[in-house]
Order: structure tokens, then sequence, then C-alpha cells
């Protein structure tokens, strides 16, 4: 099991394929996880993106996917990260907790913005970050 698994599902009211060009632009990568080292595995058009995720200064490496199905009148940005904790360092319970709550606060603050890029007309979502 990865010491990070972030699960996470956004609906945006688009196109999916507006929304798959968006996910596809490696300076958004740049923006949404700057501190993430990612490699492109897999540009998946329409369907969305998978990365490996090179190790981090502190050992972190393992797995990222967004994958886009449409729904009704939009689409449905579905998120994973997956890291493993560097061989051999096992990180800790406060880390863990730390690093999973900035990575799902993160992830849902950039999708939202994006949301509301494509849909300004819309004014509210459902569940906000703490």
């Amino acid at each position: 099991m990865p010491a990070i698994d972030v699960v996470d599902s956004t609906w945006i009211c688009a196109r999916p394929g507006v929304v798959a060009a968006i996910v596809a632009e490696p300076a958004n990568w740049r923006r949404w996880w700057p501190e993430l080292d990612l490699e492109t595995d897999e540009l998946r058009g329409d369907k969305g993106v998978r990365w490996t995720v090179r190790p981090s200064p502190s050992g972190e490496s393992g797995s990222m996917e967004i994958w886009l199905e449409p729904a009704f009148d939009g689409v449905v940005l579905h998120y994973f990260l997956r890291l493993d904790a560097a061989a051999g360092r096992p990180m800790g319970r406060r880390r863990q907790t730390r690093l999973t709550h900035f990575h799902r606060r993160r992830t849902k603050l950039s999708f939202w913005a994006l949301a509301d890029q494509l849909d300004p007309g819309r004014t509210a979502r459902i569940g906000a970050p703490r």
C-alpha cells in the first residue's frame, strides 16, 4: 500500500476535449504540482494523462493519473496520486497525514479553479476543502 494515496473526482461543466487539452498541457502540471517531478507515461487524448512521479528530494516517488469521464453536459475529472516512501526510509504517520492532506487540498483547489475558468457562471462548489 502506498504511503500517500489520494483519490479525487471533480465534475466540470465543459466538453471533455476542452478539459483534455488543458490537462495535456505541461505548463499546467508545473503550476498545479510544482513540488512533483513528473514524467509522462501516457497521453490518452480525451481520456486524460498518466505520469510517473520521480523521486522527490525527500525520496517519495510513485504514479499519478487524471482520467476524464464524460458525464451529463461535462466531464468528471478523476485524479489518482500514489506515492511510496523512499526505500529504507519509512514515512512517519504525521508526515504521511500532512502530505496526504496537502495533496488533497491542492488538487481540489486546482481543479475547482479550472472548473471556475471553464464555467464562470457557476457559483457553488460542494464540499470546500479544509
